[in-house]
């Protein structure tokens, strides 16, 4: 097996379409006027990943924090040296020119709605909307009003799926035949608000995204659902995990698992006439890792290793570049239409599933 690194990049990160400014002009658009950002919602994910990143950054400067619980904004806003807010005082600020959502999912419609409505632009966690009605519905409305919308699947800013994307394209792995992805995690405590159906709950909407998304990264928007098993806590009204089958429009089939009842799995593959490439750690490496693409053909195989890349902090990056000072329509119909074609997808997926009971864990 060869094994070879790629050189490092000061720039690792890597957005899917040219924004018509360089890196270095939107740092410095910014540099004297910051983007002020006000935080709905103080999430897992928020405080793990998304607020150290930010911090990195002097493109950006948090003007308050709003969450359900008042002393965990108030907490929240003492660790970041910014003041609490509810959620509608901070839309109503002047102080605050976007917001980054990272509410239940259930919830991500309703607020993202009331920021666009309130002159915010929105890095809204994933999965935008739970329905594609509601997916059209929002990115109609930021589109009218020119604002920013994004939803924030921070592992497309990585560095390493735009490695897969230039070798598919240069044709490393022949004609592509199959995707594989998966992403599962381990039980989650019992009061999380992803066993809650009202807010949004299921393996589908917070962890199955993933891999869906990875799909359309590779195989493109064209993905049409053949099959699907979920399977559901009927006590609960949530999806714990499920398996979907897809096929693209030129006829690249799909095969996707997630779950949260499951040892930590993250993970996607490639396999084509050619060769096939797998990556492990596909959604959420930390941003010290250097990601390994497995490269195999029947007689070789090869790892590239790649530079480190802070995937969250990209993220953030490309959203304050799009922002300002004057937002780019054409540039951004893309991510708006790869939200609906995501809300499409899940719709497809919950109508075509056999759903399965969950067997009590107690059972043996």
């Amino acid at each position: 097996m060869s094994r070879h690194r790629e050189p490092s990049s000061p720039h690792p990160g890597a957005v899917f379409e040219h924004t018509g400014r360089s890196e270095g002009t939107a740092t410095d658009d910014r540099a004297a006027s910051p983007l002020r950002l006000g935080l709905l919602g103080c999430s897992p994910i928020a405080r793990r990943r998304m607020l150290p990143a930010i911090g990195l950054l002097d493109t950006v400067r948090l003007s308050g924090v709003a969450a359900r619980e008042i002393e965990r904004a108030k907490d929240v806003a003492a660790e970041l040296g910014t003041v609490a807010s509810g959620y509608d005082e901070i839309l109503g600020r002047d102080d605050v020119d976007a917001v980054y959502i990272s509410l239940p999912n259930g919830l991500h419609y309703e607020w993202a709605g009331n920021a666009l409505r309130a002159g915010k632009h929105v890095l809204c966690e994933k999965p935008l909307a739970t329905t594609r009605e509601n997916a059209v519905e929002l990115t109609e409305l930021a589109a009218s009003r020119g604002l920013v919308l994004r939803e924030n699947f921070s592992f497309e800013h990585h560095s390493q799926h735009t490695k897969v994307r230039q070798l598919l394209a240069e044709g490393r792995f022949g004609i592509p035949r199959t995707f594989t992805g998966s992403f599962c995690i381990p039980p989650l405590p019992p009061d999380d608000t992803r066993y809650n159906a009202a807010l949004g709950g299921g393996a589908l909407l917070d962890i199955g995204v993933y891999p869906l998304r990875a799909a359309q990264l590779l195989l493109g928007p064209d993905l049409t659902v053949t099959g699907a098993t979920l399977r559901v806590d009927e006590r609960l009204a949530v999806d714990l995990a499920g398996q979907v089958q897809l096929v693209s429009a030129d006829g690249v089939f799909a095969q996707l698992e997630f779950g949260i009842q499951h040892s930590y799995g993250s993970r996607y593959s490639l396999w084509g006439s050619a060769a096939s490439v797998s990556l492990d750690r596909a959604f959420t490496p930390p941003p010290s890792r250097q990601p390994v693409l497995r490269i195999t053909e029947q007689d070789h195989a090869e790892e590239i290793v790649l530079p480190p890349s802070d995937q969250f902090r990209n993220s953030v990056e490309a959203f304050v570049a799009a922002t300002g000072p004057v937002v780019d329509a054409a540039a951004e119909r893309p991510w708006l239409d790869r939200a609906v074609t995501t809300a499409r997808l899940i719709d497809e997926i919950r109508k075509k599933a056999v759903r399965v009971g969950a067997r009590d864990e107690g059972d043996g």
